[in-house]
């Protein structure tokens, strides 16, 4: 047993310090310890020795034991890591590369015509304000001249979060007060905001949630012709140079006067048509801001003026690429969202994927 045991420790260090991968070292391991291997059957052999030699025998054998362990856990760590390092240096991605098979993608028809809006009003010295979709009661409705037992209110306040006072905005127009707020009576301020409001309605031409866009322009001897300006840049930007538009008395708490603003048909260009009817396309609301909200947003009404307009995005969406369901734009079905392209040339500019 003493020749055995010796062998077997000689046998054991050539074997793992021979091991070059952690296969072969499990091979080691089996060769020696497995349910067949060499240690394990000499420590089934203590049963054939005398009770004199076997408790010294056994003791001998448990050592070598523990040589083993000690010495494969040393080996395996070293292979381990060896092997890690070969595999990392030959799966090493090189992020310079330019990508297989680049999969085309275009940004969603509402974020494309939501950025093309916001470059049309920068270009006219206007800055972008951004604001909570959790607002208060007062800056929804209340600031705005929306009082709580107004007629326009029951077709907005539909939609409310767990904490009293708040609501999820049905409009953009609370940055209007947050901005004048900000500005502290300071001429002149011209701001547009755009994102997500909520409103109770879903239809063909209606959904829960919508995009929309409201400007803000404060200043000394503002009136409906610089506001008409606006309006007719912004048309002719997004439709065509021909675009013309048309101004309807209308009303909205927030405003006096108010405007409803037509442009002339994209489809038949005014003459006349299934689409339009009489040559003309409700595009937008608009109006000079109510004294009570330039009061509310902590100007003087009788030493400033201000004009605002807000329109919703998915509309100008619908008119530019031509559909009548506004509802598509939401299912997330990409068969129909990969069929948009560049609408009449607004983001024609950027060519290929817009990601």
């Amino acid at each position: 047993m003493d020749e055995t045991i010796e062998g077997l420790l000689a046998a054991i260090q050539q074997g793992i310090e021979k091991a070059s991968t952690t296969a072969q070292l499990e091979e080691v391991r089996v060769a020696f310890i497995g349910r067949k291997g060499q240690l394990t059957r000499a420590m089934k052999d203590l049963s054939e020795l005398s009770p004199e030699e076997r408790p010294r025998q056994g003791k001998r054998l448990n050592q070598l034991r523990q040589v083993f362990d000690s010495l494969y856990e040393a080996r395996h760590r070293r292979l381990a890591a060896e092997e890690e390092d070969a595999q990392l240096a030959e799966e090493r991605l090189d992020m310079t590369l330019p990508g297989r098979n680049p999969l085309p993608a275009r940004l969603h028809p509402v974020t494309r015509v939501t950025r093309m809006l916001e470059e049309v009003f920068l270009r006219m010295g206007f800055s972008l304000a951004t604001g909570p979709e959790i607002e208060t009661v007062w800056y929804n409705f209340e600031a705005l001249n929306v009082a709580e037992d107004h007629p326009a209110r029951a077709m907005q306040d539909s939609f409310f979060v767990d904490l009293p006072g708040y609501v999820m905005r049905t409009q953009t127009s609370p940055m209007q007060i947050r901005a004048m707020e900000e500005a502290r009576g300071r001429v002149p301020l011209r701001i547009i905001s755009t994102g997500r409001v909520y409103r109770r309605d879903e239809d063909a031409t209606h959904i829960p949630m919508f995009t929309q866009l409201e400007a803000l322009a404060i200043d000394r001897h503002l009136g409906l012709a610089d506001l008409k300006g606006v309006l007719l840049t912004l048309a002719r930007e997004i439709f065509g140079a021909s675009t013309e538009i048309r101004l309807r008395p209308s009303y909205f708490p927030f405003t006096e006067p108010s405007l409803e603003v037509d442009i002339s048909c994209v489809v038949c260009g005014g003459k006349g048509c299934r689409t339009c009817k009489d040559g003309w396309l409700e595009i937008l609301g608009s109006g000079m801001v109510h004294p009570v909200v330039l009061r509310n947003g902590g100007y003087d009404p009788d030493h400033v003026n201000g004009f605002a307009l807000g329109l919703g995005i998915e509309r100008v969406v619908m008119l530019l690429y031509g559909f009548d369901d506004i509802r598509l734009l939401y299912q997330n079905d990409l068969g129909v969202l990969s069929g948009f392209g560049d609408p009449l040339a607004p983001m024609g500019s950027q060519e290929g994927p817009l990601l």
